[in-house]
């Protein structure tokens, strides 16, 4: 218990120092976010605010990973390389949107074509490496189902919803970051309590991380996780569902990246199907902008929402239906 306190603290610190340098080199570079022209109108001031603020979580993480884990451990290499290979998908969209100075980055076939490269690697870590079986645990009603060989299937699923939630929900100053704390937060009690000893190191290490980054992300944001954090911490939240074998309950330990990806689906059928929006728009964090909402109160009203959600996973995780 001593060193995922350890490591948490560390991951929170390092995030903290780094803030101010990695903002000043990226204001120096003018790395900074471009605003969709459709976005709430209010977010037009943000341009030009520092993005790439993943890469503070992630060397947050890291060091102290590295130090008091054996990264090579396949449960270990499987979060930790996840986490690194969609962060690199989302460097590589936030690079093309400061080149190209637009809102616009890489396309959605070749984030698709990526993700279901490190779903295929994901699986064969979880199943070759770590041992697990292709048995999909329910957990609401203590049942299970063999996928067989629908299961690289499914993991591709669990990990494009999860990174597509947390970007969706990276909208608002800190929702995204304090958000994924809690989802961390909670999975270090899931493994602490199943004794997964390099797991809970690792998303205590991952809570530490975006808590620190809050520091500077809250609101007013002096700087942007954008897709490189974003895409980075779903990857590390599917790849711990799966070495957990709470896929199924990620709907509700994540249940706001979950409702906010549900916003934007039902926005776009509803358009497409009755020319008609549910949503003033979406995702959902956006409809309450546009009803007169401050941003503040969205946020801290979406952490109680997320820590709820999060809080009835943990129980069920540990007392089944």
């Amino acid at each position: 218990m001593g060193e995922v306190l350890i490591g948490g603290m560390s991951a929170l610190l390092i995030s903290i120092f780094l803030g101010p340098q990695f903002i000043r080199f990226l204001r120096k570079q003018e790395f900074g976010q471009h605003i969709r022209d459709e976005g709430p109108r209010e977010h037009h001031t943000k341009a030009g605010t520092p993005t790439m603020g993943g890469i503070i979580i992630f060397a947050g993480v890291l060091v102290p990973v590295l130090v008091l884990t054996d990264i090579t451990r396949a449960p270990n290499a499987a979060v930790i390389g996840t986490m690194l290979a969609c962060a690199a998908i989302g460097f590589a969209d936030d690079w093309i949107k400061i080149v190209r100075k637009r809102s616009l980055g890489l396309s959605g076939r070749w984030k698709i074509l990526w993700q279901a490269a490190i779903a295929v690697g994901l699986w064969y870590v979880a199943t070759e490496r770590a041992g697990l079986n292709e048995v999909v645990q329910m957990r609401f009603i203590d049942a299970s189902i063999d996928l067989g060989y629908f299961f690289p299937v499914f993991i591709f699923l669990v990990l494009a919803g999860s990174t597509n939630g947390v970007n969706l929900t990276d909208g608002l100053d800190g929702l995204a970051a304090g958000c994924a704390a809690i989802v961390f937060m909670t999975y270090t009690f899931m493994t602490g309590n199943t004794n997964q000893g390099d797991l809970t190191l690792i998303a205590a290490c991952l809570a530490g991380a975006c808590i620190g980054f809050l520091w500077f992300n809250s609101f007013p944001a002096a700087i942007f996780m954008g897709d490189t954090g974003s895409l980075g911490l779903g990857g590390a939240i599917a790849a711990l569902a799966v070495m957990t074998d709470t896929e199924m309950l990620l709907v509700l330990i994540g249940g706001i990246f979950v409702i906010e990806a549900l916003s934007v689906a039902i926005q776009v059928f509803a358009f497409k199907t009755f020319r008609r929006r549910v949503f003033l728009m979406a995702p959902i964090h956006h409809d309450f902008e546009m009803r007169g909402w401050s941003e503040t109160k969205i946020i801290l009203r979406f952490w109680i929402v997320a820590a709820g959600l999060a809080a009835t996973g943990f129980v069920l995780f540990l007392n089944p239906l």
